[in-house]
């Protein structure tokens, strides 16, 4: 899905370190542990699909040694009482100063200056390399600055706008810094992105996506040979979920469509092709209450389908309220002899 992790970053106050490769996914790792001991902060780490999804080979440091158990110096930091959280908030927005420091000192966030001036170009994490992608011995005439930790640092962003005629952002997910950007320096030039449709608002960023935003040819992708058939996800052949859920699907026939309340893993695949069982998928555990629900407003009968694993994860809560509330629905409790 698309949902940013930056953003929940920002709504906890909490510095944010952002890879555009593999050797620093594995450096801000160890920086990460760094800086969480150091201002006694958790530290979020944003990885995107396509870093993921990817290798690269990488140079590894020495393997630190395992820190002694120590319990925390202030007793009552877990809490959460009010008066309690008040001071944790104020203590809290007083490390957001230090966190700042310690973007601008650390080298994850650059500014790479260029003699083309018309366009500065604004890079989160992997788009810095779409962006490279695009020009020989990756050398990019405009200035860029290139963002891996956050808060993201104002005085860079303000040499930049100061320096270009116009901006534009790109940042995998959600317009989180060019909303920032449009706030705090929304001064006249134009800055452009996801908001106004230089960038697609949705969907993952890729170099072709960089290069038509920056009024280049889109000559990077190569077209996809005929011969490449297209393999869409599926439960693996031999899955004893096949048996479940077409026996499933013979069993519902003469009560129509729409009853089958599915929770998450591999069995979420039954929504597709050639099963088209399953009608919900939101999270673990909430299977079972959803079928308590739908039979509660009288569709009876309603199926929840649900891992072995999963119900042990979070779904024994809900099948506890299910016969509590003598709830007439079927619980298929899957197991596929893995977990």
């Amino acid at each position: 899905n698309e949902q940013d992790s930056r953003f929940f970053g920002k709504f906890s106050f909490m510095p944010i370190l952002e890879p555009s490769n593999q050797q620093e996914a594995y450096d801000m790792v160890r920086y990460g542990f760094e800086l969480s001991e150091k201002l006694a902060i958790p530290v979020l780490l944003r990885i995107t699909t396509r870093l993921a999804h990817s290798r690269a080979g990488v140079s590894r440091e020495e393997i630190l040694t395992q820190n002694d158990v120590k319990l925390p110096e202030n007793s009552t930091q877990f809490v959460l009482l009010p008066s309690i959280a008040r001071k944790e908030y104020r203590d809290l927005l007083a490390k957001q100063e230090p966190l700042e420091n310690e973007a601008k000192e650390r080298g994850f966030n650059a500014y790479i200056d260029g003699a083309d001036k018309s366009k500065g170009i604004l890079c989160c994490g992997l788009a810095y390399n779409y962006l490279m992608e695009n020009f020989e011995d990756r050398n990019c005439p405009h200035p860029i600055l290139k963002v891996g930790q956050y808060p993201i640092p104002t005085d860079m962003v303000d040499k930049l706008y100061e320096e270009c005629d116009e901006l534009v952002i790109m940042e995998d997910g959600y317009p989180i810094i060019e909303e920032l950007i449009k706030g705090f320096l929304n001064k006249g030039k134009p800055i452009h992105g996801r908001l106004d449709g230089t960038l697609p608002r949705d969907g993952e960023l890729n170099p072709n996506l960089v290069a038509v935003a920056l009024g280049m040819e889109d000559t990077v992708g190569e077209p996809i040979p005929p011969f490449v058939m297209g393999r869409p996800p599926k439960l693996c052949t031999g899955c004893s979920h096949n048996d479940a859920f077409t026996a499933l699907n013979e069993a519902l026939e003469v009560y129509g469509d729409g009853r089958v309340f599915s929770d998450i893993g591999c069995y979420t695949l039954s929504a597709l092709k050639p099963l088209e069982s399953i009608n919900t998928c939101v999270d673990m555990g909430a299977s079972i209450t959803m079928a308590m629900g739908a039979a509660d407003s009288g569709l009876i009968p309603a199926v929840a389908a649900i891992g072995d694993s999963t119900f042990t994860h979070s779904g024994m809560t809900g099948l506890l309220d299910a016969i509590n509330n003598n709830s007439p629905i079927t619980v298929l409790i899957l197991d596929n002899a893995t977990t």
